[in-house]
């Protein structure tokens, strides 16, 4: 009976649960997650960075090869035009076409097809002959005429010129002149205070860079700049 009794006690133990042990089986280490988002979005930001100035680039090359600023220095076109004044300046006034223009990197390129011609009174913007910048000057001759200022007045083939725009007045001469067929004659509106063609000669068209559109600075001169008709033009 002793020997019954063991037996039965035995099979009332529950059996034993394998014990498991980690203690060969290294950690894995918990994978950082949020590094490759922050990688992705600085390489998202760079190329949106990227793109608009790309953009910007490509906007500014294309409004600079309709229209350029340029910045009046000087009292030549006074009283009309005052020194320091911002303007537009249309460039395919006369000769439409493409232009590439990168002061910075000293990139000028351009090909044009010239198809307007200047008019008498227009005011023009051109590289100037007789130094390494650009001048603003109305224009007075055109091509095929004889030009002359005789005690101030302006002559062209011998008849005197009605010009509509104010002027400040000299007596200053020039000797008669005959323009070619690709030539202007331009001067200032300040005649006394204007180096112009009287100084330096003829103006070759192919020069001209646009024409004076509008003032936009500073505010109180902010207007679109007039441009005449002469009698002799119509």
């Amino acid at each position: 009976m002793p020997q019954i009794e063991e037996t039965s006690a035995e099979r009332r133990r529950s059996p034993e649960t394998p014990s498991i042990s980690f203690a060969d089986e290294p950690l894995q280490e918990a994978m950082p997650t949020a590094a490759p988002s922050r990688r992705a979005s600085s390489a998202e930001v760079l190329r949106e960075l990227v793109e608009t100035i790309i953009l910007t680039l490509a906007i500014f090359l294309l409004i600079r090869n309709f229209a350029q600023n340029f910045r009046v220095e000087g009292t030549s076109m006074e009283p009309n035009l005052h020194d320091r004044q911002f303007l537009i300046v249309n460039r395919f006034a006369y000769c439409p076409g493409f232009h590439l223009d990168v002061d910075i990197l000293d990139i000028h390129w351009q090909k044009v097809w010239c198809i307007w011609e200047p008019k008498r009174g227009d005011i023009i913007v051109f590289h100037a002959p007789d130094q390494p910048k650009d001048y603003i000057k109305r224009v007075i001759g055109l091509p095929g005429e004889k030009i002359q200022i005789d005690k101030g007045q302006v002559l062209i083939n011998g008849l005197p010129v009605n010009e509509p725009y104010e002027t400040r007045h000299n007596v200053r001469d020039a000797p008669a002149v005959t323009l070619g067929p690709n030539q202007l004659y331009v001067m200032g509106d300040n005649r006394p205070n204007s180096r112009d063609s009287r100084s330096w000669g003829l103006l070759s068209m192919d020069d001209v860079l646009g024409k004076a559109l509008l003032c936009y600075w500073p505010p109180r001169h902010w207007a679109i700049v007039p441009h005449y008709t002469f009698p002799d033009s119509e």
